[in-house]
Formats: C-alpha cells, structure tokens, sequence
C-alpha cells in the first residue's frame, strides 16, 4: 500500500492527498481481497491521518469496491488495477479494466434479478464517472467521508 505525500500527484497545494492503488490478477480472491484493502486504506486513513471516516463511507466505499471489481472479473478478461484516493473530503475509487465497452445502468426492474450493481452504485455516488482509455476503461466513483445533516444522497452521473 502506497501513500503519496500531500502536493506530489499535482493536487493544489493544501489539499490532502492518500492514495492506495493495486493490482488485481482476476483469481477468485480479487473482490474480497479488493473490499479488505478498502476497508484498510480508510482505517489507516483515520489513524495515520487523523480524518474523518463515517461509517457510511466505510460501508458504501466496500460496496463500489465490490460492485466495481465484480463488473471488471465478469465482462473483462486479464488484469484490473484498483486505486483508492482520498482527496479534501471524498474517497475516490478508481477500477480499471481492458474492456473498451462503456457500462450503461439498466431501468430500474424489480423483478429483474441481479445485474444492479451500476444502478447501487450510481445511487451512492456523489459522483460517478466513465471514460473509454486507449485500452479499457476506466471508472471513478467519489463517496463523501463524512455525512452531512440532512443529505438525501442524489447520486450524479457523469459518462
């Protein structure tokens, strides 16, 4: 697990930088293991940084971490990276996969069972965001590390 320093990945200068980025190889262990390096980066973000994590952001930062590398196992082959960042007041999640084919949520089917990962995510999300790279793709989710009075949680979707 790496951090980088406050400033050297180019963020202005004051804002808090932690970030944590790693390889997935597409064994059977990879979302546990992904939720677990999750769950670690903000814990030690609490500890070694003093910041605040609400428990919200803990649990819902495992479900994207969990919904997101599941998606990357099951349409993409080969390898996944997972970074984790925290930047001022959000956790970013970042997946990465080889598949160029952009994800699109499905309407909302209760009688549809599975295939609701997107639409959970793009609910939890303060943001949610998906670009085509040269190869693959990539997705950026960003949780707010601590709940604020009254938020209903919109998620917003940006593709």
């Amino acid at each position: 697990m790496e951090s980088v320093p406050v400033g050297d990945d180019g963020t202005p200068p004051g804002e808090q930088v932690i970030q944590t980025t790693a390889a997935l190889d597409g064994d059977g262990t990879d979302i546990a293991q992904a939720r677990r390096l999750a769950a670690g980066f903000l814990t030690r973000a609490q500890a070694e940084y003093g910041l605040g994590v609400s428990q919200r952001a803990m649990d819902l930062t495992q479900l994207v971490v969990s919904e997101l590398v599941t998606n990357a196992r099951k349409y993409a082959p080969g390898p996944a990276l997972l970074d984790l960042r925290i930047l001022g007041d959000v956790v970013e999640v970042e997946v990465w996969d080889s598949d160029p084919v952009l994800p699109t949520a499905r309407a909302a089917d209760a009688g549809r069972v599975g295939q609701h990962g997107l639409e959970i995510v793009a609910a939890v999300a303060q943001d949610f965001a998906v670009r085509r790279e040269l190869v693959g793709k990539r997705i950026t989710v960003r949780i707010a590390l601590l709940d604020a009075p009254g938020d209903t949680h919109a998620g917003r979707r940006h593709v």
